[in-house]
């Protein structure tokens, strides 16, 4: 790749740059035309020349909290706070199945391909009896699109019956979720260098697990050196229920479990008082930040110009499709950026921290940094270009040209140098049929959630 304004977002730019990769792997990056002897094709290898005149090259964006089957429930409780949400949400949910939940996540996983993302991660928490194998569905659709993927087996065992809020008909029983958690992993996780399968714990929030399965999961998860993940101080009301429930606030609670370390990353933590924060950069807990999310529920929103200030971990996450609808991942970018300026001045984050956040800062959430997250020899081919001529040339900056405003068209994405989207369209699946995946997987459940009725 030629002729691009190469990020690399572990410290230097080249306007006119080139990139080199070899299989899966970077080989070279670096400032004017590549190298000639890096495009001779040689021992029988194809090589691809990429001219990216007018384009704008970064690595991969990485989505570090997302729940794909949501995809197909967009549009509940449009005015509620994340408690209404849920309550509106638990029982269309409940009547989900493997036929919903792989068209949703074919259509969630597509629309995150167009926006720029090579890696994305995925809570699923949820496990309604008798509705087939949801988490091996999720897997299909990512295999599928060559998306490089983490899905977080969730759980929940604390019902309403147990003080919790969901209802009993979606929670499971704890030794059952650490059963299949263990048999997940047993499965699929494949920890080796440029692994497009890794699987986390992720029991779904304190008000809606037990103190006894936070504190199994997180025994489990570094028996078997696999991530740990959950949903951490959303809403002032959750704060309100630990206190009530546990006399600690929500950090405080999941520090006495064990929960803090440079293995786990939480997402939202909107709601951090100054102890957490230094509590989370010393321990190197990651946050998963999700500004349109966070605002569609009127849940308020993390304070990362602090967190990035302590020296703690930030990635960006896009959440559920039906708490953030259509949100792309690039748009979260924008989103990070003009949030916490809005509520802390212009100096609170720049372009370039914002884009690094959706970059080496996701890598960083997922453990992955030396493989992900900034352009750099030896790590994978993972590159995202964007279009900054035509109307984005008026912007003298390329960075400030995807950072504000709308995004640039996506020239390529490529994952492991294999190519995702060409043209700002999906071609590893056509693009078409994961859009009537996702229309079909929205059908399905609306009719499964109104036979109940």
């Amino acid at each position: 790749m030629e002729n691009a304004h190469v990020v690399t977002v572990s410290g230097r730019e080249h306007p006119g740059g080139h990139l080199v990769a070899e299989g899966d792997r970077i080989t070279a990056v670096g400032p004017g035309p590549a190298p000639r002897s890096a495009l001779r094709a040689d021992g029988g290898r194809t090589v691809e020349r990429i001219d990216g005149t007018g384009c704008l090259l970064t690595p991969g964006l990485v989505n570090t909290h997302h729940h794909l089957y949501q995809w197909a429930s967009q549009g509940l409780a449009v005015d509620g706070s994340l408690f209404d949400w849920l309550v509106a949400s638990y029982p269309v949910w409940a009547r989900m199945d493997a036929e919903v939940v792989a068209g949703a996540a074919s259509a969630g996983l597509g629309w995150l391909a167009l926006s720029g993302c090579t890696t994305s991660t995925d809570h699923h928490y949820i496990f309604p009896k008798g509705r087939g194998d949801l988490f091996a569905a999720e897997i299909g659709a990512a295999r599928e699109l060559g998306i490089r993927f983490h899905p977080c087996r969730g759980s929940m065992d604390r019902g309403e019956s147990r003080g919790g809020l969901p209802p009993d008909e979606v929670v499971e029983d704890t030794d059952t979720v650490l059963a299949e958690t263990e048999a997940a992993i047993d499965r699929y996780h494949d920890a080796s260098f440029g692994s497009m399968l890794r699987i986390a714990v992720a029991p779904c929030s304190p008000f809606s697990v037990t103190r006894d399965l936070l504190v199994r999961s997180a025994e489990l998860a570094r028996a078997r050196n696999v991530r740990l993940h959950t949903h951490l101080a959303e809403t002032l009301d959750e704060e309100e229920h630990t206190r009530e429930q546990f006399g600690r606030t929500p950090v405080e609670y999941m520090d006495d479990l064990g929960w803090l370390g440079s293995d786990v990353w939480f997402a939202h933590c909107v709601h951090l008082h100054d102890t957490d924060i230094k509590r989370f950069a010393e321990t190197g807990t990651g946050t998963a930040h999700c500004p349109s999310s966070n605002a569609r529920l009127g849940s308020g929103m993390a304070r990362v110009s602090a967190l990035l200030e302590a020296g703690a971990t930030v990635g960006l996450g896009v959440d559920g499709a039906a708490s953030a609808e259509m949100v792309p991942l690039a748009g979260e970018i924008r989103q990070a950026l003009y949030t916490q300026r809005a509520a802390h001045g212009p100096g609170a984050l720049t372009a370039r921290q914002a884009l690094e956040i959706a970059t080496l800062g996701g890598a960083r959430c997922l453990g992955r940094e030396d493989e992900i997250g900034s352009l750099e020899p030896g790590k994978l081919a993972d590159l995202a270009l964007w279009r900054v001529d035509g109307f984005h040339a008026a912007v003298d900056d390329p960075v400030v040209a995807l950072s504000f405003g709308r995004t640039p068209p996506l020239e390529r994405l490529l994952v492991g140098g294999r190519t995702v989207v060409r043209a700002d369209t999906l071609v590893s699946v056509p693009q078409d049929e994961v859009g009537r995946r996702g229309a079909a997987a929205h059908r399905r459940l609306t009719r499964l959630a109104e036979e109940v009725r």
